[in-house]
């Protein structure tokens, strides 16, 4: 009976009268589908929502610079004046000259006048009416070109004025006072409109395609007109208060950086942002439908490749090969392929397990922590008898 009674054991308790260890406890997490939100990051570099080159209209020398370096401008505000006496002077001879052509205007009319009665009594022949109104016609064309040329004079006059074509702000200015402007080939200055500010940013052909292919396959939902949502950090590594709107993206590969460049607007009331510094911008809108998501503590590094424990239905764990994808913000990996939902996973306890072990699935808090294990060599205490070796000295004894 006895031998009986030990044949029918349970295998738990014959492992544990043996000294086996009993099943590892560990806890899992369920294997389930949600929509999880994307957030792209790259560097890059702000620049001004306009930037405007400031250049002269007329040859000249350069009198007076009006505005403030590096302060703000209003549009139309003058900033440089250039001598304006050569220009006075050619609207003058412009005036003198449209009033000569006045006069003969004036004159040629009165002839027509006086020819066109004397016609009719037959006192003068048709020939002398017509070169009348020839002449009338001829010396009203001089009038406006004599007109057209006091224009011209006294645009060039106004060309004197060097005004501010946007509002913003201002550069250092090029040439100083007493400078020969040689017209338009001469850069003066510039005024870049910093609100708002443009941040340009480059994003990698092999993600962009790997986005795509994403979209097409179903794996990937972009926010509607392709205007991602951004937010900058700078860099200080604050977050800059105000976010912005994707709102360009160049169908155009650059051949020497193999990216495609894309442009954010950001709102700059306060100046916070200046022209040409770096900063990291985050897009987000984009989530990924069905998504799988796994604590990155159950992802362990193998091999070959990635994997996690499963805990299959004999509840005996068995690695599981994964391709992990984005990561998906606080402390969690998108599981591109490897596991299905409805699977649980081994989040806590990987390191007392192995391929194929026997596991106890426990609640979270029953887990033991590391500050409650004994010290090294110390064997943990049991409920059930001491194992056999324990008794051998009292064999020996006897």
């Amino acid at each position: 009976m006895f031998v009986l009674a030990a044949g029918c054991g349970k295998p738990e308790a014959q492992q544990h009268a043996k000294g086996g260890m009993p099943p590892a406890p560990v806890t899992v997490v369920t294997v389930e589908t949600k929509e999880v939100p994307v957030t792209y990051e790259y560097t890059a570099q702000t620049a001004g929502f306009r930037e405007v080159e400031v250049r002269a209209r007329v040859t000249g020398i350069l009198l007076k610079r009006h505005y403030r370096e590096g302060g703000p401008v209003r549009r139309g505000e003058t900033m440089f004046t250039i001598d304006p006496a050569p220009f006075q002077v050619a609207v003058a001879r412009a005036e003198a000259d449209l009033g000569v052509a006045n006069a003969r205007l004036e004159q040629a009319r009165r002839d027509v006048a006086r020819l066109k009665p004397v016609l009719e009594a037959k006192a003068v022949s048709q020939k002398e009416l017509d070169d009348a109104m020839s002449a009338a016609r001829i010396a009203e064309a001089e009038t406006r070109s004599v007109q057209a040329r006091l224009n011209e004079a006294k645009l060039n006059l106004s060309y004197t004025r060097v005004e501010a074509p946007i509002g913003g702000v201002t550069s250092r200015a090029a040439i100083s006072e007493g400078t020969l402007v040689s017209g338009p080939n001469v850069l003066m200055a510039t005024v870049t409109q910093t609100d708002p500010m443009y941040v340009i940013l480059g994003i990698p052909d092999r993600e962009h395609l790997a986005m795509r292919r994403h979209v097409e396959e179903g794996r990937l939902k972009l926010p509607p007109g392709n205007r991602f949502k951004a937010s900058l950090k700078l860099s200080d590594g604050t977050t800059y208060k105000h976010s912005g709107t994707l709102d360009f993206t160049d169908v155009r590969v650059n051949a020497q950086t193999g990216t495609s460049e894309a442009r954010a607007e950001f709102s700059n009331r306060e100046n916070v942002l200046r022209a040409g510094e770096f900063v990291r911008v985050m897009l987000e809108g984009a989530v990924r439908p069905a998504a799988i998501v796994v604590p990155q503590r159950a992802v362990l590094e193998g091999p070959k490749d990635k994997f996690v424990y499963v805990v299959n239905g004999e509840s005996k764990v068995e690695p599981r090969p994964v391709q992990v994808g984005e990561w998906a913000g606080g402390d969690g990996w998108i599981i591109e392929s490897g596991l299905k939902p409805g699977e649980r996973v081994v989040l806590d306890g990987v390191m007392k397990i192995g391929p194929g072990a026997p596991v106890q699935v426990v609640d979270p808090s029953a887990m033991p922590q590391d500050g409650a294990k004994g010290p090294p060599g110390k064997a943990p205490a049991s409920k059930g008898p001491a194992p056999d070796k324990a008794a051998a000295p009292e064999k020996d004894k006897k």
